[in-house]
């Protein structure tokens, strides 16, 4: 592979290449990090990544694969391995499938005879309770759209992050900012900090705004707007209202007059990831979960695996794992903090990004690049952010 080379003549920009193979950019850097599918050549000055026309077999391959369920360890020796490991990847897959499907038709079939006659259930209560206000309509307003399910969902993601110090109420909340046409939330508990990005259905109107909510209200908003196809965030200088964008109801969010803290100095300060792992994600929860109530666990990186276990080795459980270039020393965590991480993430594989042994740990997805959460590890002592 040609990473020197300075013509891009015949070869297609990530976005030309997302299209032409079905895939997201944000999944193709994330086989790039991986190193399962590498980009034709990188720009040495902007970073672009670009992709000769005829990669689009391996990446179609490697989209069905993934299409299919199959962790990312395992698709590796499908694409790479011989044709004798990759059959037996693939039916041993296959029959992990067939028993859940088998599984979950017969979970469905038992809630389809436990339905009334009329094929309906009691429905339960309403969530938290509504606000009318219609929001503060001294000075600009802020308007934005966003899908319903969508904002249910980063609440669910970012909210496990918030911290419960009552000393510290600027960590128990989740930040909302409105700008440069995207909606952001981020929290941190100064152990571990989780963002996620929004794109707007419509352009936003109004000022940028930075909007403190107190992350314990949340989730039953979340709730709420997820039975909502939009839902409107009109956010003025002392406040904001969630609304149905197609109705009348409406939620107040609960804004907290607080200052959270500066996240965007210190992501910029991150350290280059040095070390990669790529591994099942329910698998790796799993594990941690095994590992039973813990102040730590580690996590020793092999060539082609990853283990769990105690500090002292027990309770050991290895792991097919993709480990691209050289390995780090065994590196430790609050399993009560990286558990939670590894809950919020969505798809099949997670990838850690590791800077060294004392730093935070950047974790994500290739199913949802816009989601984001750095995990701090632990020695001998529990370093903060």
């Amino acid at each position: 592979m040609d990473l020197d080379t300075n013509s891009t003549a015949h070869l297609l920009s990530i976005s030309a290449f997302a299209r032409r193979v079905g895939l997201t950019p944000s999944a193709l850097r994330f086989y790039d990090d991986c190193g399962v599918l590498r980009p034709a050549r990188v720009d040495t000055t902007t970073g672009y990544r670009f992709y000769r026309p005829d990669q689009d077999i391996r990446a179609r391959l490697l989209r069905s694969l993934r299409a299919a369920g199959l962790p990312l360890a395992e698709v590796t020796v499908v694409l790479d391995g011989d044709e004798d490991e990759a059959r037996a990847v693939l039916e041993r897959h296959r029959n992990t499938v067939r028993d859940r499907t088998r599984t979950a038709d017969a979970t469905i079939e038992a809630v389809l005879r436990s339905l009334s006659g009329d094929g309906t259930r009691a429905r339960s209560g309403a969530g938290d309770g509504a606000g009318d206000g219609a929001g503060d309509e001294a000075g600009a307003v802020t308007v934005v759209r966003l899908g319903g399910v969508e904002l249910a969902s980063a609440f669910r993601q970012v909210v496990p992050a918030a911290g419960q110090d009552p000393e510290h109420p600027e960590l128990g909340c989740v930040l909302v900012e409105i700008e440069d046409g995207e909606v952001r939330l981020v929290a941190t508990d100064r152990y571990r900090l989780s963002t996620r990005v929004l794109r707007p259905v419509e352009a936003v109107e109004g000022p940028a705004r930075r909007l403190p909510l107190a992350a314990g209200s949340l989730p039953g908003i979340g709730a709420w707007a997820a039975r909502c196809a939009a839902v409107t965030i009109e956010a003025g200088p002392d406040g904001a209202t969630l609304h149905e964008t197609a109705g009348t109801a409406s939620r107040e969010l609960p804004f907290s007059a607080v200052l959270f803290p500066a996240y965007r100095e210190m992501l910029s300060a991150l350290t280059p990831a040095r070390y990669r792992l790529i591994v099942n994600r329910t698998a790796l929860l799993d594990a941690v979960n095994d590992c039973g109530e813990t102040p730590a666990i580690v996590l020793r990186l092999g060539e082609d695996e990853v283990a769990v276990s105690l500090p002292d080795d027990s309770r050991a459980t290895a792991l097919p794992a993709v480990c691209p270039g050289e390995r780090p020393p065994p590196i430790g965590f609050d399993p009560a903090v990286l558990a939670p991480a590894l809950e919020a993430s969505v798809g099949p594989d997670v990838l850690l990004e590791i800077a060294s042994v004392t730093e935070p740990v950047v974790v994500r997805s290739a199913d949802q690049g816009s989601f984001t959460t750095l995990v701090m590890p632990v020695g001998l002592g529990a370093p903060a952010f």
